[in-house]
């Protein structure tokens, strides 16, 4: 599939992509495997991802302002994650799309585009 402009715009900017965020949070602490990585206060983790989703997704750099360069690896080898870990962030991540009722060929680009990095972070067999 091809878009004009960046991921970021096809998806609607930040209001989609906020409600996305906001929707796959509740199913990435609710999922047995994964839920236990993350605080019990996720608002702090809600904001930092819809930041850096808006810059990996094309839109304006202000993670990278406010925080410096990802180093998103770095960032996540204290926490061990297998590529079941992975598996379940990906799905999570395709429910939220599904829930805010993204097109279909759109939240399939989107998982294809995420699939490379959720894997990249895994540190454990």
């Amino acid at each position: 599939m091809r878009y004009q402009g960046s991921i970021y715009e096809a998806l609607g900017g930040e209001p989609v992509l906020r409600q996305v965020v906001e929707a796959f949070y509740p199913k990435v602490q609710a999922h047995p495997l994964i839920g236990p990585l993350f605080p019990d206060n996720i608002d702090p983790v809600i904001e930092k991802q819809l930041l850096f989703l808006t810059q990996f997704f094309g839109g304006p750099a202000i993670y990278s302002e406010l925080y410096g360069h990802p180093m998103m690896r770095a960032r996540h080898l204290p926490f061990p994650i297998t590529p079941k870990h992975a598996d379940a962030w990906l799905s999570c991540m395709e429910a939220a799309l599904q829930e805010v009722n993204v097109d279909a060929e759109l939240s399939q680009f989107i998982i294809e585009r995420l699939r490379g990095p959720a894997y990249h972070f895994v540190n454990q067999p």
